[in-house]
């Protein structure tokens, strides 16, 4: 199935934020018992690591490989690369496993999960930014097939 260039972003969206808010819905679950001014810290540092070094740096990288691609229509999976398929198999493969296998503590998923789930989320909000600017930006083009 095709869809149109700027409709990969709002998959793009749909897609992080979902996975996002999941992530994030998981670590606040585990939050209650270790709320503590250190680990909100800790959340926050790393939401900032994450944003920062990963999934900010993703977002640029996907948006500007979209918006150059020459044709308008594309496989609606082409929103991302092989390569960050791959990365998201792996860390979706990783949170399982560290979950199911009680690997790390329930401290350690409260406060990774908050911090990386709310990178996430933001990443997919900002494909979402990015697809709002880019239907308003086709909006105010003029059709040129009226002429």
């Amino acid at each position: 199935m095709k869809v149109k260039r700027n409709t990969l972003m709002l998959l793009a969206c749909l897609v992080w934020s979902a996975a996002g808010f999941n992530i994030l819905r998981i670590g606040l679950m585990a939050y209650p018992a270790y709320l503590t001014v250190l680990n909100c810290l800790l959340s926050i540092l790393v939401f900032a690591v994450f944003q920062r070094f990963i999934f900010g740096k993703l977002v640029k990288k996907h948006i500007r490989r979209i918006n150059t691609y020459p044709e308008e229509r594309h496989f609606f999976l082409k929103f991302f690369d092989r390569k960050s398929f791959a990365i998201m198999a792996g860390m979706m493969a990783g949170g399982i496993a560290l979950r199911a296998g009680r690997l790390v503590p329930e401290r350690f998923i409260a406060v990774f999960y908050t911090g990386l789930g709310a990178s996430l989320l933001l990443a997919g909000l900002l494909f979402g930014r990015n697809y709002s600017k880019a239907v308003s930006a086709a909006a105010t083009v003029p059709n040129q097939t009226e002429h």
